[in-house]
């Protein structure tokens, strides 16, 4: 049996995961315009731009926003929580894994083009699916309802998009700094 070697690459974008997981609970801090400005989705791109395989980038962006849904809906808002989480919560975590899908078929090259690409992408996904989860909460799916919720819904969208944009930046950004300054961190 051969030991695991400690891959730093590994470890440095499994903790940037961490990272932007934990300010996502920070976020839910306030209210305010800022209370869902999160990194979620620049997670979730930032998982499907960097790890490779079939699983890793889904099961690492997707299982940190488990845990921290395990957190708001236990801690933060225990009043939404239906069962373990909330309801229509695999609507969203459809839009997160598809936006994982948009981080690598989008990003298969770190350049600034192909972010802003994926980050409007992540940001048209989501509003597109996670709304058919609002309408299942109602227990009424209708294209009327369809409609109407997309429709309230554009301001958090916006919000969403710009979440998305600035973490995208720092995310990709940083780590794309970390591999300049250390070479251990690129792909070998």
């Amino acid at each position: 049996m051969s030991v695991p070697q400690f891959n730093p690459r590994m470890a440095v974008l499994l903790l940037i995961i961490v990272v932007a997981a934990a300010l996502r609970l920070a976020s839910f801090s306030g209210i305010g315009p800022l209370t869902v400005f999160t990194p979620v989705g620049a997670m979730a791109l930032f998982g499907g731009a960097y790890f490779k395989g079939n699983v890793k980038p889904f099961l690492l962006p997707l299982l940190t926003l488990f845990i921290s849904d395990l957190f708001v809906s236990f801690l933060i808002f225990p009043e939404m929580r239906v069962g373990l989480l909330y309801s229509g919560w695999y609507w969203t975590y459809l839009a997160f894994a598809l936006i994982t899908l948009a981080g690598r078929y989008f990003i298969r090259q770190i350049n600034v083009r192909n972010v802003v690409t994926a980050v409007v992408a992540a940001t048209v996904i989501h509003w597109l699916v996670a709304n058919v989860g609002m309408c299942v909460q109602e227990n009424n799916f209708t294209m009327a309802l369809y409609a109407q919720k997309l429709m309230s819904s554009v301001t958090y969208e916006l919000r969403f998009l710009a979440g998305t944009g600035v973490f995208s930046v720092i995310m990709f950004g940083g780590f794309e700094l970390l591999q300049k300054r250390f070479p251990s961190l690129r792909l070998i």
